[in-house]
């Protein structure tokens, strides 16, 4: 008997993608995967006028859901905000009767401008990049998802080209080869998590 292969839903979210250096090359990464569903919320809805039973029945039928775009302002790009604010209904996503994405696996794919440096106490931004996610890790305990390690490029503007190839290499393979990923199989997956955010 056939298992079939995992299904993988992508919210791409990139206001200018035609100014982007590294998530326009994961996107093509990420299409080269046959079980990968690719949802360019920009492209889709450049209006923001979001079309929730759409992007309900999409949440419904996959396994792992990306959450894929650059950090602004500590946070997500402004459509993709709002897609949490009408998609993750009460009722739906959360609350009394709020079971649809139970189990589900979240995974945050985003680049940042800064460099990882900058995120320090004595850094630019004052804090570790870890002190950012809250909002993230929250959104996705709520709905009853699992949170995964985040996979981030730091210093997406000036890394060099090796380092974004590499980078791109590595979430291509992590996204043929789940959910058989190293911190399924650990016995203390929450400390290998919070090693990763550091």
């Amino acid at each position: 008997m056939t298992t079939a292969p995992p299904r993988i839903l992508i919210l791409y979210a990139h206001p200018a993608p035609h100014r982007s250096r590294v998530n326009r090359r994961l996107v093509e990464a990420a299409r080269s995967v046959p079980n990968v569903l690719l949802h360019d919320l920009y492209e889709t809805y450049p209006d923001f006028d979001i079309d929730v039973p759409r992007e309900q029945a999409l949440l419904a039928d996959a396994d792992l859901v990306v959450f894929q775009h650059p950090i602004q302002w500590y946070g997500m790009p402004a459509l993709l905000k709002e897609w949490v604010d009408l998609v993750l209904e009460l009722g739906w996503a959360y609350g009394p009767g709020g079971t649809a994405l139970q189990n589900k696996d979240y995974w945050l794919v985003a680049t940042a401008g800064g460099a990882h440096e900058s995120y320090r106490e004595n850094g630019h931004h004052r804090h570790p990049f870890s002190a950012f996610l809250p909002p993230f890790r929250q959104t996705a305990e709520l709905c009853g998802m699992r949170w995964l390690p985040p996979f981030i490029l730091h210093g997406a503007r000036q890394v060099d080209d090796e380092t974004v190839a590499t980078h791109i290499a590595h979430y291509r393979e992590r996204l043929v080869t789940y959910p058989d990923w190293p911190e399924f199989a650990g016995a203390h997956r929450d400390d290998i998590m919070q090693d990763q955010l550091n």
